[in-house]
């Protein structure tokens, strides 16, 4: 399968990865894409050297003579490369931990996100609700007006404010 005919984004979006891992991702993929095309044009270049034709063409054949031998003589160097590929695979370490943490992470608030659409659809419609119902939700409500009504405050604090005073009416 070409690079070209696969669809990143769906797959970075299907994963659900990261933007630093996907940003990562990008930036390597970019920097594969350009080496590899720099290594297909290079290797399509000609490398061979006519001499025949410089020797017909310049008077001074030394000149001739010093290229042919020094491209002779000519040994490619070779690098060690393992330095980059320690470093790559470092990155590839990396980046499958985070793409690993990143659906651990999906995995639990998918997870957390199905138990909320189970509750709330397995939920009473509000019309229902009874006063008990609420008090034995939130417990501290019970608290909170047991408290108010021993103080003798009968009118909760902002209500005429949103409202407005309905003992006119």
């Amino acid at each position: 399968m070409a690079s070209s005919s696969v669809q990143w984004s769906q797959i970075f979006k299907s994963l659900g990865l990261g933007k630093n891992t996907t940003a990562q991702l990008q930036a390597f993929r970019k920097r594969s894409d350009d080496a590899k095309r720099l290594a297909t044009s290079l290797k399509s270049q000609k490398t061979d050297v006519d001499f025949q034709h410089y020797r017909s063409v310049l008077k001074n054949q030394d000149v001739v003579k010093q290229a042919e031998k020094i491209i002779s003589d000519f040994k490619p160097v070779s690098y060690d490369v393992s330095a980059q590929m320690k470093a790559i695979d470092a990155f590839e370490s990396k980046a499958s931990e985070q793409a690993k943490a990143t659906e651990q992470k999906i995995q639990t608030e998918l997870k957390d996100l199905r138990a909320t659409l189970d509750n709330i659809q397995s939920a009473r419609p509000f019309e229902q609700l009874t006063v008990d119902d609420v008090l034995a939700a939130k417990p501290e409500i019970r608290k909170t007006v047991e408290e108010m009504v021993k103080k003798g405050k009968w009118s909760t604090p902002g209500y005429e404010e949103k409202f407005g005073n309905l003992s006119v009416i």
